[in-house]
Parts: structure tokens; sequence; C-alpha cells
């Protein structure tokens, strides 16, 4: 597990993915580190190299396992700050919602970008230098478009990436 790639294409699931107490423990141990070589992860859960691989293979095959990312710190390439800028469309816009997505994901300050069902149509967390950079964005990327009615930007203090308690339910 040394090498993997960074994209897997998965068999779409049809419904949740049975998982026994090895297929969680391997998932856990993954969401800790990703880069665990293949031998360290076998000793972790208890099992032999070979019954390892052959557990996150299925595990990917089954689409549990989507992809391998590296967690990189934001700080460290200089982006200082972090907002979360709701976005919501006017009504005679709607039929742009798909082009104003796919523009913003393009932006390089743009960490993730959800569509949202209710009274916000997106929220676009940011990751930028300062507050005159997300400014800039938020001028740039929203206010100058005619398809957006109302935009409310909030600072981020702390931002913590964790499994979230439903996942850590089933793992």
């Amino acid at each position: 597990m040394s090498e993997v790639s960074p994209q897997i294409s998965p068999t779409l699931p049809t419904g949740p993915a049975v998982l026994d107490e090895l297929d969680r423990a391997i998932i856990a141990r993954l969401h800790e580190n990703a880069r665990i070589p293949n031998i360290d992860l076998a000793r972790a859960v208890g099992v032999s190299p070979s019954t390892c691989l052959a557990r996150v293979r299925s595990l990917r095959e089954r689409g549990v396992i989507v992809r391998y990312t590296a967690e990189i710190n934001p700080i460290a390439l200089g982006f200082t700050l972090q907002a979360l800028v709701s976005v919501r469309i006017r009504p005679g816009a709607r039929h742009l919602m798909e082009q104003i997505s796919d523009e913003l994901r393009r932006e390089p300050e743009v960490a993730q970008l959800f569509f949202l069902g209710g009274t916000e149509d997106f929220l676009i967390h940011v990751r930028v230098r300062d507050s005159e950079h997300v400014r800039q964005f938020v001028l740039k990327n929203l206010s100058a478009n005619p398809a957006v009615a109302l935009t409310e930007t909030n600072l981020v203090f702390e931002h913590h990436t964790a499994l979230s308690a439903g996942l850590r339910a089933v793992i």
C-alpha cells in the first residue's frame, strides 16, 4: 500500500456496504493515515499482509474507499484566513446554477462548494490570504454576477476536520 493511486474508480454501491469488524478496523486506520504501509496496517488490525491487501482492494472495489488524499496546511501556503460564503441566486437565474457552480469550482480560493436545499443555494468554503483577499473574491466572483441576489460572508476562527459521529458509529 505504499504507492496508491490518488483517484480510484470504484463500482458505485447500490446501497450501504456490508462491513465486518476487520473492514471497520481497516477503515479507521486508513482514515488516520492513508499512507500507512500494508504490512503496518495488517499488523495494526491483526491479520496477514495478504489478507489486509485483499480487504483494502475489496473496500475500493465496493466503493467504500473512494480516494486517498493529503491534508494540506493552508497556512503553510499563505492562506491565513478561511471564510464561509453563503450565496442566494435570483429566482429568474436558477437556470444558471450549474454554470455558476462550475465557475466557482475553478477558482483557486474555493476549498469546498456545497449546493444546498433551503434558503441559500450555495455555501462556499474559501481559503484566502487575508480579509482583503476574501473581499476581492466576493466582489469578483459573486457580487459582480447579476444572477447573484445575496451573499453573506462568515469568517472561520477554527476549522477541524474529523470523522463524523455517524461514520464513527459505523467503524
